[in-house]
């Protein structure tokens, strides 16, 4: 674990999520996943099946942040890119790997390791595998690029595996306080000047609707506990204090 902020970005791939048809089920996931671990999410990109724009993208963002996770395009069809493209960002050769031959033969019949399946085997050099105990086909780890797969429940598998080896930070701790009765607009300017102070902290106003009415909780996420609750204090005189002068 280390005291400095560790980053990441998720790269989401598939022309079914773009299209719709797909609805994503991982991003979610993924970012409580990682806050958990103490790990930044700080950006996500959705890019189809589509090589230069799978290439691009992992090589921004592996070199902007300190981990990378992909998801999707690693199963046994044509548009089945995701291995090939990393291989590609890398400059490494790309080959069916003897190890990953093993794992796929944990589930299939090595007579029925056809050459669909054995595309599930390909990996570039210099990888590490990640194992996946759903359906035995790995992902795999290269630089700090995790490439798992886009199917939810072997991909949080994955995500399971890996997380031995990944440098963590320190966890954010998150405090809800409730706006109950007060519009944004009454304490916006209030809860800006005090977010403005606290540049160290992640201070936010969420508006939600019920059939009720609306509610706001204002959110304010951090890693010092001296810091959140100086501010926690702040913007609850500052509620307390609309709340008295506001007109009943």
């Amino acid at each position: 674990m280390t005291d400095t902020p560790v980053t990441a970005a998720l790269l989401v791939i598939g022309d079914e999520i773009l299209s719709g048809r797909t609805k994503d089920k991982n991003i979610g996931y993924v970012a409580e996943y990682l806050t958990g671990l103490g790990i930044d999410l700080r950006e996500v990109r959705v890019v189809p099946d589509v090589e230069e724009e799978i290439v691009a993208a992992v090589n921004a963002l592996r070199a902007r942040y300190d981990h990378l996770f992909t998801t999707g395009g690693i199963g046994p069809t044509h548009d089945d890119i995701t291995a090939d493209c990393i291989a590609k960002a890398f400059g490494v050769p790309i080959d069916v790997d003897p190890r990953a031959v093993e794992m796929l033969l944990q589930r299939i019949k090595r007579e029925d390791l056809n050459e669909a399946r054995l595309r599930m085997a390909r990996i570039p050099q210099g990888a590490d595998l990640i194992e996946n105990p759903i359906s035995r086909a790995p992902g795999f780890r290269i630089g700090n690029v995790v490439v798992m797969a886009g199917v939810p429940a072997i991909m949080q598998a994955m995500l399971d595996n890996v997380v031995p080896g990944l440098v963590k930070g320190v966890p954010v701790t998150a405090v809800t306080i409730e706006a109950t009765g007060l519009p944004e607009g009454l304490y916006a300017a209030g809860l800006g000047k005090i977010a403005a102070s606290h540049a160290d902290l992640s201070i936010g106003s969420y508006p939600s609707y019920s059939p009720g009415g609306f509610t706001n909780q204002i959110i304010v996420r951090g890693r010092d506990m001296a810091l959140l609750q100086e501010a926690e204090t702040r913007i609850r005189a500052l509620l307390d204090r609309l709340r008295t002068e506001r007109p009943s």
